[in-house]
């Protein structure tokens, strides 16, 4: 990992900091999408022309976060190269004055400040959480997942950084799934929020969570989105916590203990656009609503996937296409 002093993190008015640093996961193996993941990132798969993972960092930066901490693993350090510069590429582009593949690979670059930080050995999503300690210290972060992020213009981090800013605790987000689906996710049990805090959105208190229920045992259909905000005492609890689902160190099981300790744990629920590119229908999925809303590729890609789709029976492939756009139909979860 680069080295980096801990910078302070923005005071609130309660007098609680403010998370300035975000870490993203990413040491997987990525096995669902073999055998292209065998040498390539799934963070750099592209949707379009952009990695996932930028979409990610973007959405930090969207936040007001400018330090951000990969933890990567074996043959992952392109993820590092993404956004680095690229001198030669730019001087290239530059001569011919194609400013506009210029300015896009510059941006990566200019997004945030980029740290990494190796796991050795992929043993759950608290294990990995854990490597940053020595990064963020003991003030509150936000943890990204590398496989999901949200709609720049539906977003979700900055509601999260603002209510762990006021509770000082465990800050969840929050979206609605088939109950049949809740074995793949972290679920968890809900109460009212308390009233000060419903102005920032739509909050809740969670009274408990669990990794990966099966459906009869679920306490809900609210399933952990991947985007936590997390205060620095969650690293005393990762040590605290034994291997659960999978003989993994669960980040689930972690906040539960703080959860049980007296640490608030509040969520919103997400209601906006979340782009899932875990697996490869979500992926597929998301390349294709992206593309569709393009402004340069739109309206071009959406008539070839009428004709495509349904023989060119427009009125059926314009309702799939209407419902992807409005979030009515789109990514699996």
């Amino acid at each position: 990992m680069s080295e980096h002093s801990a910078n302070p993190s923005t005071a609130t008015a309660t007098g609680r900091s403010r998370a300035v640093k975000a870490v993203i996961p990413a040491a997987g193996l990525a096995t669902r999408f073999l055998p292209a993941t065998k040498a390539v990132p799934k963070e750099l798969l592209p949707v379009v022309d952009r990695p996932v993972l930028q979409f990610i960092v973007e959405e930090a930066t969207q936040a007001g976060i400018g330090d951000v901490l990969l933890i990567t693993g074996r043959g992952k350090t392109s993820m590092v190269d993404h956004f680095d510069r690229r001198p030669d590429l730019e001087a290239r582009l530059e001569s011919k004055g194609d400013t506009e593949r210029l300015a896009a690979v510059r941006g990566p670059s200019e997004l945030a400040e980029i740290y990494t930080c190796r796991q050795p050995e992929q043993l759950g999503l608290g294990h990995a959480v854990g490597y940053a300690e020595s990064h963020v210290g003991d003030q509150p972060f936000a943890v990204l997942l590398g496989d999901e992020f949200v709609k720049p213009s539906e977003p979700l981090l900055p509601a999260m950084l603002e209510l762990q800013a006021r509770t000082g605790g465990v800050v969840l987000a929050f979206f609605e799934v088939d109950p049949a689906e809740t074995k793949r996710y972290g679920i968890a049990s809900v109460e009212a929020a308390e009233p000060e805090l419903t102005d920032i959105g739509e909050v809740v208190k969670v009274t408990g969570l669990v990794e990966k229920p099966k459906p009869e045992d679920a306490p809900s259909n609210l399933a952990v989105l991947g985007r936590y905000v997390l205060p620095g005492r969650i690293f005393d609890a990762i040590r605290r916590t034994e291997p659960g689902s999978g003989g993994e160190i669960q980040l689930t099981d972690a906040m539960e203990l703080l959860r049980t300790e007296g640490v608030p744990v509040h969520a919103i629920v997400y209601r906006g656009t979340r782009y899932d590119t875990g697996m490869p229908l979500g992926y597929l999925q998301t390349v294709v609503q992206i593309a569709c809303e393009r402004e340069d590729l739109g309206a071009e890609f959406r008539k070839w996937l009428t004709e495509f789709v349904n023989n060119g029976d427009e009125t059926v492939t314009a309702a799939i296409l209407n419902g992807m756009r409005d979030g009515s139909d789109g990514p699996s979860t």
